[in-house]
């Protein structure tokens, strides 16, 4: 999700707009997995995710649940189909693109009969894969209608005899290129849509091509997900009644903020994923819907030998408010994390405002009240920002949001 063509707008400082790389072209130069996270080979899917259909049970009580992870704490009624949103789907929902991706909730949440948590949007279905918890992957997933759509069409895949590495290293079937695999890569098709189903080909009125998660196409006005689940929604046995909207607010992207942009630059409604870029050579943060520049501000990252961990990842774990304790050896480098052990040096920073992790090192947004040195190397590794700054960011950016930081 971390692409863009135009990386920065017009009116950047002459520092800022250096040339850089965008996301897209090291994505193509060394495979995601040179970047330190790697988008790593697909799991296994369960033995009958294929043929799964939804559930009537209404009691999650053998289901795994998404666990707290400082999800918005609020449900939300999207008017247009008459569904809720709530917690991690939110969440993952805000941060991927939201109604422009994946379209709107078509069902509320519901059990597979391979005991999946669920929910259906007009493009996909989303479900909780709790054994990517704790890990660099997303805890959420597309449900793979695809070949399910094939099935219910009778239609044999459109491979075109070939097969090739994709971006995880492991072998994923027929070629992807042009628009379509620009959009793949800057959505994280490896991890939501899975491999490719067929080749490249004409459907729809436009070039298409089926992948295990869904059928992309690319036509006059882009390209997008077909709204395959809203077609097959009674196949898979997915009930979209709408609810009754009752006490929850109407669905709107600023009911999220907890404070204002400081440094308003784009549209906050505009199209497209979330994802937050930080340089280690500049010291500065962008916040991004799409290609469109939201905010920017300098920031503090680690100075050595705890220097902020390259890669692409994404917000996996959020605190309004934490203690962060460690300890260090002589030279000052960071061994780990509470209460520390004999021939350690401990520290510890109190009330730590706005604390936002995205790496499995420990490594954070945050806002920053000791220091104002904003622009120059300042922490044991985590993202230090300004105090308006992480106020806003922290609401701004939902779990899933994607962070890519490099030099």
């Amino acid at each position: 999700m971390l692409e863009h063509t135009n990386p920065m707008q017009t009116d950047r400082t002459a520092a800022a707009a250096r040339s850089r790389h965008t996301r897209r072209q090291v994505l193509r130069r060394v495979g995601a997995a040179g970047l330190g996270l790697g988008l790593l080979p697909l799991a296994p899917r369960p033995a009958q995710a294929h043929g799964e259909t939804a559930s009537t049970v209404t009691n999650f009580a053998d289901v795994s649940l998404p666990p707290d992870r400082g999800q918005a704490d609020v449900d939300v009624y999207v008017e247009a189909t008459g569904h809720t949103l709530r917690g991690t789907f939110l969440d993952y929902w805000r941060a991927n693109g939201a109604a422009s991706v994946y379209g709107n909730p078509i069902s509320e949440p519901f059990a597979t009969s391979a005991g999946l948590y669920s929910q259906a949007f007009e493009n996909g279905v989303f479900q909780y894969r709790a054994e990517f918890l704790d890990t660099v992957e997303p805890i959420v997933r597309l449900m793979p209608i695809g070949q399910l759509a094939l099935d219910a069409r009778g239609d044999r895949p459109r491979t075109d005899g070939r097969r090739q590495a994709g971006v995880s290293g492991e072998i994923t079937g027929p070629t992807i290129s042009g628009d379509i695999r620009a959009w793949y890569d800057f959505n994280e098709g490896p991890f939501y849509l899975g491999a490719p189903l067929s080749k490249a080909h004409t459907e729809r009125g436009a070039t298409a091509q089926w992948f295990e998660g869904g059928l992309l196409t690319a036509g006059a006005n882009g390209v997008a997900l077909a709204p395959l689940v809203t077609e097959f929604a009674a196949r898979l046995g997915i009930d979209t009644a709408p609810v009754a909207r009752g006490e929850r607010p109407l669905y709107d992207e600023l009911l999220f903020w907890t404070a204002d942009n400081p440094n308003p630059l784009g549209d906050p409604y505009a199209p497209g994923a979330k994802w937050i870029e930080v340089s280690i050579g500049e010291q500065r943060l962008w916040a991004y819907h799409g290609d469109t520049l939201i905010s920017t501000t300098l920031v503090s990252t680690g100075l050595d030998p705890n220097l902020t961990e390259w890669g692409l990842f994404r917000v996996r774990l959020k605190y309004p408010e934490q203690d962060l304790q460690g300890f260090t050896d002589a030279t000052g480098e960071v061994l780990g994390f509470g209460a520390a052990p004999l021939g350690t040096i401990p520290y510890k920073v109190k009330d730590v405002p706005h604390v936002m992790y995205f790496n499995l090192d420990a490594e954070a947004l945050h806002g920053t009240y000791w220091h104002a040195n904003f622009g120059q190397k300042m922490s044991h590794g985590c993202v230090n920002l300004p105090l308006d700054v992480a106020e806003w960011l922290y609401g701004w950016a939902p779990l899933g949001t994607g962070v890519w930081v490099h030099d």
